[in-house]
């Protein structure tokens, strides 16, 4: 008598929005925006739902944030939360350095690249987003676009710091209305009466 044959399991190579947002921890709306933008790959099934590649899913799963620098311990809980994205370390620790010594202690997190960004966003808006606009891979511009068409997004105050001077900005298709650019080197004072706005709403003088 013959042994039956062994029963061959058949890897899905794509998913559906919602198993692509339980992968990637994130709202099915975010996932939805990231398909329109193009940051995750897809089509359309003929009765209208996505179907999403695995191997997108799993590429943004593989660019996870980098071990973040010496983490800010609030001395008392906080609803400031900050997330400041640059590439270049130094700045980074330049900002840890000032950003430690302002006086409402807020939650920050570090982070070097856009699309590790994107998705440290999409778990937990921030309160203050802190961006470089000219860096490697997916650039500023780019994640101010998307970030622009979630609608979570729109309470949060978002503040470009750049070395780019406002043609060459432009030049690059500019950034969305109510995003505020400051320039290099990176104007701290200002930066901390955005925060302190940000904390205390009602009592808050514009510096």
């Amino acid at each position: 008598m013959s042994k039956p044959a062994p029963i061959t399991t058949i890897q899905k190579n794509f998913c559906t929005t919602r198993e692509a947002a339980d992968l990637l921890g994130m709202s099915v709306g975010t996932v939805q925006l990231w398909v329109e933008s193009g940051m995750l790959q897809a089509w359309k099934t003929t009765g209208g739902h996505r179907r999403v590649l695995r191997d997108s899913v799993d590429a943004l799963l593989q660019r996870r944030a980098p071990a973040p620098l010496a983490p800010i311990a609030p001395i008392e809980a906080s609803p400031l939360r900050v997330l400041v994205v640059e590439d270049d370390v130094h700045l980074l620790r330049l900002y840890q350095a000032h950003l430690a010594a302002w006086p409402m202690r807020p939650e920050v997190k570090f982070i070097d690249n856009a699309i590790a960004a994107l998705m440290e966003i999409g778990k937990r808006r921030p309160d203050l987003l802190i961006t470089d606009l000219n860096m490697a891979g997916m650039d500023g511009f780019s994640m101010l676009r998307v970030l622009r068409q979630t609608p979570e997004m729109l309470l949060c105050k978002i503040v470009a710091v750049s070395g780019l001077d406002a043609l060459e900005i432009e030049q690059r298709g500019g950034v969305p209305s109510g995003v505020e650019v400051l320039p290099k080197p990176i104007p701290f004072q200002r930066l901390l009466a955005i925060a302190t706005a940000l904390d205390h709403p009602v009592n808050a003088v514009s510096a």
